[in-house]
């Protein structure tokens, strides 16, 4: 029973995979991810028409309790600090999606935990006029091409107008980093995350604010990689400052790449401080 109940299920994803996105995504991350993408695409050795992509192996709901998990864990020292003042804001420019925020945070965050988030719905690109210098760190989760998702398009004329657009996205994600920055505090940091493998919203994006703003420096976080290699299967980035987390069948975690970036004490590197595009 639980045999055939399985193969249906794995019948049922097979064709629910979108085969425009399926092409594009051949066609870019063969050439941007090389021997990674053959990890990717063939599901850990499951030949492409047999099978299903690493890419669609997927637990939304244990991402999110556990990701929730995360965040309750990094709350706590605000509350057991009596003297802190600190707090967590969560801005969602997207209306549902942020209803669907606040819904996720009072499902799963405790209280007093929830007594210390703030939820805003500012377009973000504006976060940093309206509160500069404000944030000890900040977290861009930035709009991207969500590759998991679009393989599971079932219009196949939206998911062609969708790889179309994507390249619009680099200049969106460039915008909110900025904003970000604005909103550090000197000495500030800021991670950067999607959950694509495009290298035009992920490298492109940190190289392209590392070169047009002398203030902000690369956090090398290349250890990481090293820690959890028993865990994610990383792909090269050639970033110190960044890490490509790259799914395998069997695996719920990625695509999912982030970047660790700091802003300087001043408008003005200290000297031996500067460093290249990681």
């Amino acid at each position: 029973m639980l045999t055939r109940l399985k193969a249906k299920s794995e019948g049922k994803l097979a064709k629910q995979l979108c085969r425009v996105v399926l092409d594009q995504f051949d066609k870019q991350y063969s050439k941007e991810l090389g021997d990674s993408w053959s990890t990717v695409s063939t599901g850990s050795g499951t030949e492409r028409r047999g099978g299903s992509p690493g890419l669609v192996c997927c637990s939304w709901r244990q991402i999110r309790s556990s990701a929730a998990m995360c965040l309750s864990r990094s709350l706590e020292p605000l509350i057991c600090n009596s003297a802190s003042q600190g707090y967590l804001l969560c801005n969602e420019y997207d209306r549902p999606r942020g209803r669907w925020l606040r819904q996720t945070l009072e499902s799963f965050i405790p209280q007093p935990l929830i007594n210390v988030i703030k939820v805003s719905e500012l377009d973000g690109r504006e976060m940093g006029d309206a509160q500069p210098a404000t944030f000890d760190k900040v977290l861009v989760d930035a709009p991207c091409s969500n590759d998991r998702s679009w393989l599971f398009s079932s219009d196949s004329q939206k998911a062609a107008y969708r790889i179309h657009q994507r390249k619009n996205l680099p200049v969106l994600q460039v915008e909110l980093v900025r904003s970000a920055i604005k909103a550090l505090r000197p000495g500030g940091l800021l991670v950067y995350s999607t959950c694509t493998l495009s290298k035009a919203e992920n490298q492109d994006v940190i190289s392209e604010v590392l070169t047009s703003d002398s203030n902000i420096v690369p956090v090398d976080i290349s250890g990481i990689a090293r820690t959890f290699s028993q865990d994610f299967t990383f792909a090269p980035t050639d970033q110190k400052c960044s890490l490509l987390v790259i799914p395998e069948k069997g695996k719920a975690w990625g695509p999912m790449y982030i970047a660790k970036l700091k802003k300087g004490m001043s408008t003005r590197k200290r000297q031996g401080e500067f460093c290249k595009p990681c």
